[in-house]
């Protein structure tokens, strides 16, 4: 059995891949006449076309998870963020023949993936698997997947 134990996301584990997004990253600005706090320019969409933003509705996995996929989107970044408060879980690789990394959110965590890196799909712990997911307008060439044979199983720490 191929094993991976997920660690919490924190923004270095997770830079050579992507991008953390969360309160407090960036620059605060006060806005509305006092009464939010605006953390400007976390991260930017890297896209070859135009972004969009799209609401998914993932099913929930349990762990121990089977990662039996991953994907990769040569022309743009993709970034999912959580509508409700729940973790869930993210996993990357440097590419179908390496290892992958696992990591579990914290309840107030999104990610972005650079483009053209290995990652897993969407995967809520919990229901109702609700995520705003800001990614390239969909054409053709930007959706790469690939099955491993055997897959890894994603346990926690």
């Amino acid at each position: 059995m191929r094993t991976v134990r997920a660690r919490p996301l924190t923004e270095e584990a997770i830079a050579p891949y992507g991008t953390v997004i969360e309160a407090g990253r960036g620059t605060a600005r006060t806005i509305n006449a006092g009464l939010c706090t605006r953390w400007h320019d976390i991260c930017r969409p890297d896209t070859d076309g135009p972004a969009c933003l799209s609401v998914f509705e993932a099913q929930p996995r349990a762990l121990p998870y089977a990662l039996d996929l991953i994907e990769r989107h040569p022309l743009g970044t993709q970034a999912f963020l959580p509508m409700t408060a729940h973790p869930f879980l993210v996993t990357v690789s440097d590419g179908p023949e390496a290892e992958p990394l696992a990591f579990l959110t914290a309840p107030h965590q999104g990610v972005q993936f650079h483009r053209n890196v290995w990652h897993g799909v969407l995967t809520p712990l919990r229901a109702p698997g609700l995520f705003a997911v800001i990614d390239r307008e969909e054409g053709t060439g930007n959706l790469q997947e690939h099955r491993f044979d055997v897959p890894w199983t994603i346990a926690l720490s």
